[in-house]
Protein backbone atom coordinates (compact mmCIF):
# COMPACT_ATOMS: atom_id res chain seq x y z
CA UNK A 1 0.00 0.00 0.00
CA UNK A 2 2.91 2.37 0.68
CA UNK A 3 3.92 2.17 -2.98
CA UNK A 4 0.36 2.99 -4.06
CA UNK A 5 0.18 5.97 -1.69
CA UNK A 6 3.55 7.22 -2.97
CA UNK A 7 2.35 6.97 -6.58
CA UNK A 8 -0.82 8.99 -5.93
CA UNK A 9 1.05 11.60 -3.88
CA UNK A 10 3.10 12.40 -6.97
CA UNK A 11 -0.03 13.41 -8.88
CA UNK A 12 -0.79 17.15 -9.08
CA UNK A 13 -4.08 16.96 -7.17
CA UNK A 14 -4.73 18.07 -3.62
CA UNK A 15 -7.01 15.16 -2.75
CA UNK A 16 -4.40 12.52 -3.67
CA UNK A 17 -2.28 13.62 -0.70
CA UNK A 18 -4.73 12.05 1.75
CA UNK A 19 -4.63 8.31 2.43
CA UNK A 20 -8.38 8.13 3.09
CA UNK A 21 -9.10 9.60 -0.36
CA UNK A 22 -6.72 7.15 -2.04
CA UNK A 23 -8.39 4.26 -0.19
CA UNK A 24 -11.81 5.55 -1.25
CA UNK A 25 -10.63 5.84 -4.86
CA UNK A 26 -9.33 2.28 -4.86
CA UNK A 27 -12.61 1.09 -3.31
CA UNK A 28 -14.56 2.87 -6.06
CA UNK A 29 -12.39 1.24 -8.74
CA UNK A 30 -13.19 -2.18 -7.23
CA UNK A 31 -16.84 -1.75 -6.23
CA UNK A 32 -18.16 0.00 -9.34
CA UNK A 33 -17.27 -2.79 -11.82
CA UNK A 34 -19.16 -5.17 -9.51
CA UNK A 35 -22.20 -2.92 -9.61
CA UNK A 36 -21.89 -2.47 -13.37
CA UNK A 37 -21.74 -6.21 -14.11
CA UNK A 38 -24.49 -7.42 -11.81
CA UNK A 39 -26.64 -4.38 -12.51
CA UNK A 40 -27.14 -5.48 -16.12
CA UNK A 41 -28.88 -8.68 -15.08
CA UNK A 42 -30.78 -6.92 -12.29
CA UNK A 43 -32.22 -4.48 -14.83
CA UNK A 44 -32.88 -7.17 -17.45
CA UNK A 45 -34.70 -9.37 -14.95
CA UNK A 46 -36.56 -6.47 -13.31
CA UNK A 47 -34.97 -7.30 -9.94
CA UNK A 48 -34.27 -3.79 -8.67
CA UNK A 49 -36.80 -4.24 -5.87
CA UNK A 50 -35.06 -7.50 -4.91
CA UNK A 51 -31.63 -5.89 -4.51
CA UNK A 52 -33.23 -3.06 -2.55
CA UNK A 53 -34.77 -5.60 -0.17
CA UNK A 54 -31.34 -7.17 0.38
CA UNK A 55 -29.99 -3.77 1.35
CA UNK A 56 -32.78 -3.36 3.88
CA UNK A 57 -31.99 -6.77 5.37
CA UNK A 58 -28.58 -5.47 6.46
CA UNK A 59 -30.13 -3.85 9.54
CA UNK A 60 -31.43 -7.18 10.77
CA UNK A 61 -28.06 -8.77 10.03
CA UNK A 62 -26.37 -6.14 12.20
CA UNK A 63 -28.93 -6.67 14.95
CA UNK A 64 -28.30 -10.42 14.93
CA UNK A 65 -24.57 -9.74 15.22
CA UNK A 66 -25.15 -7.46 18.20
CA UNK A 67 -27.36 -10.03 19.94
CA UNK A 68 -24.83 -12.83 19.35
CA UNK A 69 -21.92 -10.68 20.45
CA UNK A 70 -20.21 -10.80 17.05
CA UNK A 71 -17.73 -7.95 16.72
CA UNK A 72 -17.49 -8.19 12.93
CA UNK A 73 -20.99 -7.35 11.71
CA UNK A 74 -20.04 -8.36 8.18
CA UNK A 75 -20.32 -12.02 9.17
CA UNK A 76 -23.82 -11.70 10.61
CA UNK A 77 -24.97 -9.47 7.74
CA UNK A 78 -23.64 -11.90 5.16
CA UNK A 79 -25.19 -14.93 6.84
CA UNK A 80 -28.59 -13.30 7.17
CA UNK A 81 -28.48 -11.80 3.65
CA UNK A 82 -27.82 -15.23 2.12
CA UNK A 83 -30.73 -16.81 4.01
CA UNK A 84 -32.89 -13.79 3.18
CA UNK A 85 -32.09 -13.96 -0.55
CA UNK A 86 -32.59 -17.71 -0.83
CA UNK A 87 -35.81 -17.48 1.18
CA UNK A 88 -37.25 -14.86 -1.17
CA UNK A 89 -36.20 -16.90 -4.20
CA UNK A 90 -37.75 -20.11 -2.84
CA UNK A 91 -41.09 -18.49 -2.01
CA UNK A 92 -41.26 -16.73 -5.38
CA UNK A 93 -40.72 -20.08 -7.13
CA UNK A 94 -43.59 -21.60 -5.14
CA UNK A 95 -45.95 -19.33 -7.07
CA UNK A 96 -48.16 -18.62 -4.07
CA UNK A 97 -48.11 -14.88 -4.72
CA UNK A 98 -46.67 -12.32 -7.12
CA UNK A 99 -42.92 -11.69 -6.86
CA UNK A 100 -43.27 -7.97 -6.09
CA UNK A 101 -45.66 -8.76 -3.22
CA UNK A 102 -43.32 -11.37 -1.73
CA UNK A 103 -40.28 -9.10 -2.04
CA UNK A 104 -42.26 -6.24 -0.51
CA UNK A 105 -43.23 -8.37 2.48
CA UNK A 106 -39.64 -9.53 3.05
CA UNK A 107 -38.24 -6.04 2.58
CA UNK A 108 -40.68 -4.44 5.01
CA UNK A 109 -40.25 -7.17 7.60
CA UNK A 110 -36.47 -7.14 7.28
CA UNK A 111 -35.99 -3.42 7.80
CA UNK A 112 -38.64 -3.23 10.54
CA UNK A 113 -37.14 -6.13 12.50
CA UNK A 114 -33.70 -4.58 12.26
CA UNK A 115 -34.91 -1.20 13.49
CA UNK A 116 -36.83 -2.74 16.38
CA UNK A 117 -33.93 -4.90 17.54
CA UNK A 118 -31.35 -2.13 17.22
CA UNK A 119 -33.56 0.46 18.89
CA UNK A 120 -33.90 -1.53 22.12
CA UNK A 121 -32.75 0.75 24.96
CA UNK A 122 -32.26 3.59 22.45
CA UNK A 123 -29.25 2.08 20.70
CA UNK A 124 -30.22 2.61 17.06
CA UNK A 125 -28.25 5.87 16.66
CA UNK A 126 -24.97 3.92 16.90
CA UNK A 127 -25.78 2.13 13.66
CA UNK A 128 -27.41 4.94 11.68
CA UNK A 129 -24.18 5.44 9.72
CA UNK A 130 -25.04 2.26 7.83
CA UNK A 131 -28.00 4.09 6.29
CA UNK A 132 -25.87 6.48 4.23
CA UNK A 133 -22.49 4.74 4.37
CA UNK A 134 -19.06 6.34 4.34
CA UNK A 135 -16.69 5.25 1.59
CA UNK A 136 -14.03 7.54 3.06
CA UNK A 137 -13.75 5.14 6.00
CA UNK A 138 -12.43 2.24 3.88
CA UNK A 139 -9.19 0.82 5.25
CA UNK A 140 -6.36 -0.71 3.25
CA UNK A 141 -7.02 -4.23 4.52
CA UNK A 142 -10.71 -4.03 3.61
CA UNK A 143 -9.78 -3.37 -0.01
CA UNK A 144 -8.48 -6.93 -0.23
CA UNK A 145 -11.94 -8.28 0.65
CA UNK A 146 -13.54 -6.13 -2.07
CA UNK A 147 -10.91 -7.29 -4.57
CA UNK A 148 -11.57 -10.93 -3.64
CA UNK A 149 -15.31 -10.47 -4.26
CA UNK A 150 -14.60 -8.76 -7.60
CA UNK A 151 -12.50 -11.74 -8.72
CA UNK A 152 -15.24 -14.19 -7.68
CA UNK A 153 -17.97 -12.31 -9.53
CA UNK A 154 -15.79 -11.84 -12.61
CA UNK A 155 -15.10 -15.60 -12.64
CA UNK A 156 -18.84 -16.32 -12.32
CA UNK A 157 -19.53 -14.05 -15.30
CA UNK A 158 -16.74 -15.50 -17.45
CA UNK A 159 -17.64 -19.14 -16.90
CA UNK A 160 -21.41 -19.00 -16.36
CA UNK A 161 -22.83 -15.91 -18.02
CA UNK A 162 -24.65 -17.66 -20.88
CA UNK A 163 -26.24 -20.17 -18.51
CA UNK A 164 -27.13 -17.44 -16.01
CA UNK A 165 -28.78 -15.39 -18.74
CA UNK A 166 -30.67 -18.32 -20.25
CA UNK A 167 -31.88 -19.57 -16.87
CA UNK A 168 -33.19 -16.13 -15.91
CA UNK A 169 -34.77 -15.03 -19.20
CA UNK A 170 -36.01 -18.32 -20.67
CA UNK A 171 -36.24 -21.14 -18.10
CA UNK A 172 -37.95 -23.50 -20.58
CA UNK A 173 -35.09 -23.14 -23.06
CA UNK A 174 -32.61 -23.61 -20.21
CA UNK A 175 -34.28 -26.87 -19.17
CA UNK A 176 -34.17 -28.11 -22.78
CA UNK A 177 -30.42 -27.44 -22.76
CA UNK A 178 -30.08 -29.34 -19.47
CA UNK A 179 -29.23 -26.22 -17.48
CA UNK A 180 -30.08 -26.41 -13.79
CA UNK A 181 -32.32 -23.33 -13.60
CA UNK A 182 -32.67 -23.28 -9.82
CA UNK A 183 -28.91 -23.63 -9.32
CA UNK A 184 -28.03 -20.67 -11.54
CA UNK A 185 -30.81 -18.48 -10.20
CA UNK A 186 -29.58 -19.19 -6.68
CA UNK A 187 -25.99 -18.48 -7.72
CA UNK A 188 -27.05 -15.08 -8.98
CA UNK A 189 -29.04 -14.11 -5.91
CA UNK A 190 -26.12 -15.27 -3.74
CA UNK A 191 -23.78 -13.07 -5.77
CA UNK A 192 -26.09 -10.07 -5.27
CA UNK A 193 -26.32 -10.79 -1.54
CA UNK A 194 -22.53 -10.92 -1.20
CA UNK A 195 -21.98 -7.72 -3.18
CA UNK A 196 -24.63 -5.81 -1.27
CA UNK A 197 -23.36 -7.05 2.10
CA UNK A 198 -19.65 -6.37 1.64
CA UNK A 199 -20.25 -2.87 0.28
CA UNK A 200 -23.18 -1.72 2.45
CA UNK A 201 -20.90 -0.23 5.13
CA UNK A 202 -19.33 2.16 2.64
CA UNK A 203 -22.19 2.74 0.22
CA UNK A 204 -25.18 2.88 2.56
CA UNK A 205 -28.50 1.05 2.79
CA UNK A 206 -30.49 3.95 1.36
CA UNK A 207 -28.56 4.33 -1.89
CA UNK A 208 -26.89 1.01 -2.68
CA UNK A 209 -29.72 -0.07 -4.96
CA UNK A 210 -29.36 3.14 -6.96
CA UNK A 211 -25.73 2.30 -7.71
CA UNK A 212 -26.75 -1.17 -8.88
CA UNK A 213 -29.56 0.02 -11.15
CA UNK A 214 -28.66 3.46 -12.57
CA UNK A 215 -25.46 2.63 -14.54
CA UNK A 216 -27.06 -0.47 -16.08
CA UNK A 217 -30.24 1.44 -16.91
CA UNK A 218 -28.17 4.19 -18.53
CA UNK A 219 -26.22 1.64 -20.56
CA UNK A 220 -29.41 -0.08 -21.69
CA UNK A 221 -30.64 3.21 -23.15
CA UNK A 222 -27.90 3.32 -25.77
CA UNK A 223 -26.37 -0.18 -26.00
CA UNK A 224 -26.71 -1.94 -29.33
CA UNK A 225 -25.55 -5.40 -28.24
CA UNK A 226 -25.14 -7.48 -25.10
CA UNK A 227 -21.37 -6.88 -25.16
CA UNK A 228 -21.73 -3.11 -25.42
CA UNK A 229 -24.45 -3.23 -22.76
CA UNK A 230 -22.06 -4.78 -20.23
CA UNK A 231 -19.13 -2.64 -21.28
CA UNK A 232 -21.09 0.60 -21.03
CA UNK A 233 -22.63 -0.41 -17.71
CA UNK A 234 -19.20 -0.98 -16.16
CA UNK A 235 -17.88 2.22 -17.77
CA UNK A 236 -20.81 4.33 -16.53
CA UNK A 237 -20.56 2.81 -13.06
CA UNK A 238 -16.85 3.57 -12.80
CA UNK A 239 -17.24 7.05 -14.29
CA UNK A 240 -20.02 8.03 -11.92
CA UNK A 241 -18.03 6.63 -9.00
CA UNK A 242 -14.89 8.58 -9.85
CA UNK A 243 -16.67 11.83 -10.72
CA UNK A 244 -18.92 11.62 -7.67
CA UNK A 245 -16.03 10.90 -5.29
CA UNK A 246 -13.90 13.78 -6.55
CA UNK A 247 -16.84 16.20 -6.62
CA UNK A 248 -17.77 15.25 -3.06
CA UNK A 249 -14.26 16.20 -1.93
CA UNK A 250 -14.39 19.67 -3.46
CA UNK A 251 -18.05 20.32 -2.63
CA UNK A 252 -17.87 18.89 0.89
CA UNK A 253 -20.86 16.62 0.26
CA UNK A 254 -21.59 12.97 1.10
CA UNK A 255 -19.64 10.78 -1.31
CA UNK A 256 -22.35 8.13 -1.77
CA UNK A 257 -25.10 10.61 -2.57
CA UNK A 258 -22.86 12.56 -4.96
CA UNK A 259 -21.94 9.35 -6.81
CA UNK A 260 -25.63 8.47 -7.19
CA UNK A 261 -26.37 11.94 -8.59
CA UNK A 262 -23.56 11.52 -11.12
CA UNK A 263 -25.07 8.17 -12.16
CA UNK A 264 -28.51 9.79 -12.42
CA UNK A 265 -27.12 12.49 -14.73
CA UNK A 266 -25.66 9.78 -16.97
CA UNK A 267 -29.03 8.04 -17.06
CA UNK A 268 -30.89 11.16 -18.18
CA UNK A 269 -28.23 12.01 -20.78
CA UNK A 270 -28.48 8.53 -22.30
CA UNK A 271 -32.28 8.65 -22.04
CA UNK A 272 -32.42 11.75 -24.23
CA UNK A 273 -29.85 10.26 -26.63
CA UNK A 274 -32.13 7.24 -26.96
CA UNK A 275 -35.15 9.47 -27.60
CA UNK A 276 -33.21 11.43 -30.22
CA UNK A 277 -32.17 8.22 -32.00
CA UNK A 278 -35.75 6.95 -31.98
CA UNK A 279 -37.01 10.11 -33.68
CA UNK A 280 -34.17 10.28 -36.24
Amino acid sequence: MDAIYSFFQQLPFEWTQFHFMVNALLAVLIITPLFGLTGTMIVNNKMSFFSDALGHSALTGIAIGVMLGIDNYLLSMLGFALLFALGISAIIESGTSSSDTIIGVFSSAGVALGIVLLSINGGFSKYSNYLIGDILSVQGGELLLLLFVLVLVAALWVFSFNRLMTASLNPDLAVSKKINVRLYKNLFVIAIAIIVTVSIKWVGILIINSLLVLPAAAARNIARSMRSYHGLSVLFSMASGLVGLILSYYLGTAAGGTIVLAAAVLFFVTFFIHRFRARA
